[in-house]
């Protein structure tokens, strides 16, 4: 038995084999005994290299596990969640000029901007679909005439103020005043308001109105505010700049350039907001002129996130990697109207029938639209809407189509191509916009159409002309779009009462069985059955012809990829893209399964 350290020291030199088996077998034995912390610096000579490598691998190992251990469980039994907190930057093209839910329509930075400091009382969600905003709920009565709504207690204005019924009753009040010049006066025409208590109002129709829900999407002003505000300053008040509203976003302040244009908004989060506060702190909205200077802004990382992008200028954004850059579906299309009172070729069913058939709808979208929309084949684009498939198409044919002309006495080819009867040359002139994916398609369209003889003459009137064109009526071919919504009416758009201004008929339709049909749908109350009298409806205008629908642009959106949460795949309009905006958010949090 080893007896000291001295002895043990010098039964290390068994290694150089200078001691015998007896002497080996005790120098185990007393390793074993004598082993401990401070003998540990004898260990090594006993292992190889690669054995003390292994050895030392394994104590990390061990360690390293020791310590990961709660790491491990605090990830495994949790997960990331949205947390308050963070910023982002988006640039629109346009200028702000009321930020008024009453005047806001014809301008879509205006639009995005009550959409994030106004609510209304209905919106529409992420998919489109109607949802209470500033309601709780609300009840129709049996005849469909009647609509009780009731608010959300707990909803209040910027600046502390409670909403109640009485801004509700002020805000459509106003709408239905001619004094204020509201756009969206037309849609209140004829409904009474009554105040049952502070929380709750009745609306009182003269006449069942299927989609009067989409009313109630309008935004509501706050009356103790604008009460005092007389019809004439209406349009110049501070407030149409500074406004006070009661969503999710605050305004706080705004940027002025040198010229005494604004430049800029910022935005912060209602932390009073009735939904819950939005995630994302504060938002700053920039304005261009144009969208080559929104472009060349994102390219400099003046802004994070661009509003809107059309796709032939898609190709000049640099960094497509910082943006979600998606396809969002709206209810609008595009298409070619045929004014049969301006011209009687067109008046020839045969020749509508040669256009529709003389049309690849498929190269327009491809060659104007790099792909990024869909073709439009009825007046109720099923795409969006939920409407039936199925619904009858003309395929491009160009055969087909010179085989309906030569039908109607359309021959005798110039040397152009171009086809004549009798002393008419098979002429026709289109009128469009300055928009220039309008203009490109229009010079599509008359290259497609001189294949199958039909010379178009391409009229592009600026925007003041082109409004008094259509006013008057005054074009044969009008190449032009419609915007519906989700749970659309197109009443306005092909009734035979509106082919006068301001009815937006604008191929001046007139077919006593679709004027009917849209009569009775708009007084249907079960969607079901509407949704079966507008296809018997879309039907009956695809037969007739009374223009070419081309195609449904999607609406690209570029967003930073910072932001996370976003959900939205249908908008009723630009600023619906804002729907969710609550649900977004940049940073996050670990929380408990």
């Amino acid at each position: 038995m080893l007896k000291n350290d001295a002895q043990l020291d010098d039964f290390f030199n068994l290694k150089t084999g200078r001691r015998n088996g007896s002497e080996k077998e005790s120098f185990q034995r007393a390793v074993f005994e004598k082993f401990n912390f401070n003998k540990l610096r004898f260990l090594p000579p006993l292992l190889s290299k690669k054995e003390r490598y292994l050895l030392l691998s394994l104590v990390l190992l061990i360690f390293g596990s020791i310590i990961a251990f709660p790491f491990t469980f605090y990830y495994h039994y949790t997960t990331a969640a949205p947390a308050d907190g963070g910023v982002f930057s988006e640039g629109l093209v346009g200028k702000p000029r009321y930020v008024n839910p009453l005047l806001s329509q014809t301008n879509d930075v205006d639009r995005d901007l009550v959409k994030l400091i106004f609510s209304g009382l209905l919106k529409y969600n992420e998919s489109g679909k109607l949802v209470p905003d500033l309601v709780k709920s609300y009840e129709v009565s049996s005849d469909g005439l009647n609509y009780s709504v009731y608010l959300k207690e707990d909803a209040k204005w910027h600046d502390g103020a409670p909403l109640t019924a009485s801004d509700v009753i002020f805000t459509v009040q106003t709408i239905q005043n001619a004094d204020y010049g509201s756009p969206q006066r037309i849609n209140w025409q004829g409904v009474e308001t009554e105040k049952i208590n502070e929380y709750a109002i009745m609306f009182k129709l003269k006449n069942k109105y299927a989609q009067f829900l989409n009313n109630l999407t309008v935004n509501i002003l706050p009356g103790h505010i604008w009460q005092d505000i007389k019809p004439i300053n209406f349009n110049l008040s501070e407030f149409n700049l500074k406004p006070v509203g009661s969503g999710p976003y605050k305004f706080k302040k705004l940027k002025k350039d040198k010229l005494g244009q604004v430049s800029s908004y910022e935005l912060e989060a209602n932390k009073n907001f009735y939904d819950g506060r939005p995630n994302i702190d504060s938002m700053e909205l920039k304005f261009y002129d144009s969208e080559d200077e929104l472009i060349e802004a994102y390219n400099k990382n003046e802004v994070s996130g661009v509003s809107s992008v059309s796709p032939q200028n898609l190709a000049k954004i640099k960094f497509k990697k910082r943006l979600n850059l998606m396809n969002l579906k709206m209810p609008r299309y595009f298409a070619v109207f045929f004014n049969q009172n301006q011209s009687s070729i067109l008046s020839d069913k045969n020749v509508r029938l040669a256009i529709n058939y003389g049309v690849s709808k498929e190269n327009i979208i491809s060659q104007v639209l790099s792909g990024n929309g869909a073709v439009v084949d009825s007046p109720m684009i099923g795409e969006v809407i939920d409407m039936p498939n199925g619904v009858k198409r003309y395929e491009y044919n160009p055969e087909q189509a010179l085989k309906l002309l030569a039908e109607a006495g359309w021959g005798n080819p110039d040397e152009k191509g171009i086809l004549a009867k009798k002393e008419a040359r098979l002429n026709l002139k289109l009128t469009t916009s300055p928009w220039p994916e309008l203009t490109a398609t229009a010079n599509i369209l008359k290259e497609q159409l001189l294949k199958i003889g039909i010379n178009l003459d391409i009229e592009v009137l600026p925007t003041p002309a082109l409004q008094q064109a259509i006013k008057d009526r005054n074009y044969q071919m009008l190449l032009f779009g419609e915007i519906l919504t989700p749970d659309s009416d197109p009443f306005s758009l092909w009734h035979s009462s509106q082919k006068k201004d301001p009815g937006l008929n604008l191929a001046l339709y007139d077919n006593k069985t679709a004027d009917t049909i849209l009569e009775e749908a708009r007084q249907t109350l079960n969607p079901l059955e509407r949704m079966k009298k507008y296809d018997d409806f879309q039907k009956i205008v695809i037969d007739d012809m009374p223009a070419v629908f081309l195609y449904n642009p999607f609406y690209v959106y570029g967003q930073s990829r910072r932001i996370k949460g976003y959900e939205t795949k249908i908008i009723s309009t630009p600023a619906d893209r804002f729907s969710g905006i609550t649900d977004w958010y940049v940073e996050t949090e670990r929380v408990w399964k």
